[in-house]
């Protein structure tokens, strides 16, 4: 193929395959996808070739993936328009950087037979764990969450991570290219690929089927407030009263009495709650006795104070308007919550997109915070939940939920909200630990440790949800291992390539 058609096949390839992601989760197109590309790469005459057909691949793959982050730049039209062509290709662009990196890895690794397809297993696997850490990280719509709609599949993260789930799909998928060459190897690999899979499947049925139900934790009812209020609104002075007094309301719905803890989204006090007691008071004085209210607010230094500094919390709130601990969110957004390179961006007119001029300063990371009447937890605001293996602070002791709160009606109904949701329940069967989620708009639910969703909120609905909190299971091979698994298979990738490389 000439240069070109070669670029655009891959680009073409790189759709298909982002159809396998949330929300339509269309895996068995991974298996037309990485042949091809994998056809595309062995054609590929140097390292730079190579290089930018894995490029074409990752920018096809990134564009459809991620639209939605461009329709958060539509809040603020007029003055963020010119942003978006930026957001709507060029993030696409630098992420194919490290599909790039995948397709040069593919290049030098490449063996004869069965190595080539594990080579390009090994190369993407190295790729996403890369993309998942360097300059923060962003590893969003890894290959291994298409399985989030195969629960079966998806128990595997207990054991290997997201990460170790990539690369197994990733060689599974691409075993098949070698039909191309002689019939019996061909057939072989392939045979191997699909073996592969129903294996894990199975695995995954067999630990589902074992624990069809998991007991509740005993005197626990959750009540997840949805709102549903447009971002547009969210910030609107004229409004941000009625906003609070709206979600106080529903707050305080019949069976508020059975309620151990009230939890609202990400920011949902539209003010800084650290500077508002009356508000504080408010929210406790629709509580029971001995409930909670665990609420997003902005918190800060105290009014008037110089330098003035701002953090994206969670505030636990008692009956008496008593503020028993807050959760600083430490992994913040870069242009959302805070400007990277501010003084050498700012002549240009850059600036964060979300509401106050003033940056948020990152919190001290992971924590594991004990609250009366319930189990300790483990917080996490928006896109923290999205970082594998950092959601829990491994030196506290082990809790006994995960909380995630998040304000997801910067994106509309677009398929971002059902990527972070899918995101954000893999987490829970990698920690084994339950995962209660509250957001704005959506989607808001229950999810308990083996990634079943118990209970939720649809994208753009107002409602409240009381769940019972799914009990904790014991720590995972992932918990206790971390990304050892990932990295095994690494290994075991480019033995098992060598060996076979007269195959």
């Amino acid at each position: 193929m000439s240069r070109w058609r070669r670029f655009g096949a891959a680009i073409g390839l790189g759709v298909l395959a982002s159809l396998s992601v949330p929300p339509l989760y269309a895996a068995p197109l991974l298996w037309l996808a990485f042949p091809g590309l994998f056809w595309l790469l062995a054609g590929a005459r140097s390292g730079w070739s190579a290089f930018l057909t894995g490029w074409a691949f990752g920018f096809g793959f990134f564009v459809p993936g991620l639209y939605w982050v461009s329709w958060a730049l539509t809040v603020d039209l007029p003055r963020f328009f010119w942003m978006i062509p930026f957001a709507l290709a060029g993030l696409p662009a630098l992420l194919g950087i490290f599909t790039g990196l995948a397709g040069l890895g593919f290049h030098g690794l490449r063996r004869a037979g069965w190595g080539g397809p594990l080579a390009l297993a090994v190369a993407w696997g190295l790729a996403e764990w890369l993309r998942g850490h360097v300059l923060t990280g962003f590893p969003w719509n890894l290959i291994g969450y298409t399985w989030v709609g195969w629960l079966p599949v998806l128990q595997s993260v207990s054991v290997i991570g997201i990460y170790g789930l990539s690369v197994l799909t990733v060689a599974a998928a691409t075993l098949p290219a070698m039909l191309a060459g002689p019939r019996r190897t061909g057939l072989t690999a392939t045979a191997a690929g699909i073996a592969l899979f129903l294996a894990i499947a199975a695995w995954g049925a067999l630990r589902l089927a074992g624990e069809s139900s998991v007991t509740p934790v005993s005197g626990v009812i959750l009540r997840l407030v949805q709102p549903n209020i447009s971002q547009a609104d969210k910030w609107s002075g004229d409004k941000r009263i009625e906003n609070f007094n709206k979600q106080l309301a529903m707050s305080a719905a019949p069976g508020i009495e059975h309620v151990t803890a009230v939890i609202w989204s990400e920011t949902a006090v539209p003010f800084t709650l650290s500077w508002e007691p009356e508000a504080q008071k408010a929210l406790g004085a629709i509580l029971p006795p001995g409930a909670l209210a665990l609420v997003g607010a902005t918190r800060a230094t105290p009014y008037g104070t110089e330098p003035l500094e701002a953090w994206n919390s969670i505030y636990a709130v008692d009956r008496a308007g008593t503020v028993l601990a807050t959760y600083d969110k430490a992994h913040l957004v870069p242009f959302g919550e805070y400007v990277p390179l501010r003084d050498l961006l700012a002549p240009f007119g850059i600036e964060k997109i979300t509401a106050g001029s003033v940056d948020f300063s990152p919190g001290p990371g992971p924590r594991t915070i004990d609250l009366p009447g319930l189990p300790p937890v483990s917080p996490q605001i928006c896109y923290e939940a999205i970082f594998p293996g950092a959601v829990v602070d491994p030196a506290a002791p082990r809790p006994g939920w995960m909380l995630n709160v998040t304000n997801d009606g910067w994106y509309g109904h677009t398929s971002g909200p059902h990527q972070h949701f899918a995101i954000a329940q893999t987490r829970a069967v990698e920690e084994g630990l339950p995962l209660v989620r509250a957001a704005n708009t959506g989607i808001s639910g229950v999810v308990d440790a083996y990634g079943r969703v118990k209970g939720e909120i649809a994208l753009g609905e107002a409602g409240i949800l009381d769940a019972a909190l799914p009990a904790a299971l014991p720590e995972t091979p992932y918990v206790r291992w971390g990304e050892a698994g990932f990295w095994l298979l690494l290994l075991l990738g480019l033995l098992a390539g060598r060996i076979g490389r007269r195959a």
